[in-house]
């Protein structure tokens, strides 16, 4: 479903992103992980368009959308979260929803002038898809709550609630379980399974490595923009340098 070949993000003479190849197959939950300051977020900005890369190419569902815009990109089906929450937090959580339901579908100036039955088809379209995505995630009992109010997990849970608003193929989770609780990060877990078998592709950037290897089907390790490994989370956990890069020398790892 998605290719990068090559991917190379270059900030003056720093390179955040260097020579990086990966691939991520149509329905599995594929991880990205690396130590603090690794250059993850910034290879999601890359493949959402948010920055432009310095060279290489990102193919998704075999079109090069290296360098589009980030509408252009969720038009196509790719789309992401962000590690910071981010919504309206004086609107209800349904008012959220409802406002990020722009790309689907499509209504015409005049149509909502007049008020048209084909308008009116198309927002009640919207509403009860709003309803339905809120049912999947567990947050129909809060959809007339503000946001600000929420707790912690519920908050984070409405993020991936408006990208799926978009009906996305791929959707790329930045941190989905940053300051959860045990029970708010079981919770998500098994939301983020039930979003891979409602037949949505999902990469996700994680620092609960516990669950990581636990949930993803195969995982991309980088350190300092490069990719260090690659395989699935077992070969991951005992690979050496994944644990030279997380915890030092392997001597070290060894003896902490």
């Amino acid at each position: 479903m998605l290719e990068i070949r090559g991917l190379t993000k270059q900030f003056g003479g720093l390179f955040a992103v260097n020579n990086l190849d990966m691939i991520v197959n149509q329905g599995e939950i594929a991880g990205l992980i690396g130590p603090n300051g690794a250059g993850k977020t910034t290879i999601f900005n890359l493949i959402t368009g948010f920055i432009p890369p310095t060279k290489g190419q990102i193919i998704f569902k075999h079109s090069d959308i290296s360098g589009k815009s980030t509408h252009s990109i969720a038009e196509k089906g790719l789309v992401r979260t962000f590690q910071q929450n981010v919504f309206l937090p004086d609107l209800t959580v349904q008012q959220n929803m409802l406002a990020s339901c722009y790309l689907h579908p499509k209504t015409g100036f005049w149509e909502a002038i007049l008020n048209t039955s084909s308008y009116r088809k198309k927002e009640q379209y919207v509403c009860d898809r709003t309803m339905d995505i809120l049912k999947f995630l567990g947050l129909d009992s809060v959809n007339d709550e503000l946001v600000q109010n929420l707790p912690h997990g519920y908050q984070r849970l409405l993020g991936i609630a408006i990208a799926l608003s978009t009906n996305p193929k791929l959707l790329l989770l930045d941190e989905p379980l940053a300051g959860m609780n045990a029970a708010e990060v079981s919770e998500s877990l098994t939301f983020i399974n039930r979003i891979r078998s409602a037949g949505t592709t999902v990469l996700l950037v994680e620092h609960n490595m516990r669950a990581v290897m636990g949930l993803c089907d195969r995982i991309v390790v980088i350190n300092f923009g490069r990719k260090i490994a690659e395989g699935l989370p077992e070969e991951i956990k005992r690979n050496k340098n994944v644990i030279e890069a997380y915890l030092g020398t392997s001597e070290n790892a060894a003896g902490t």
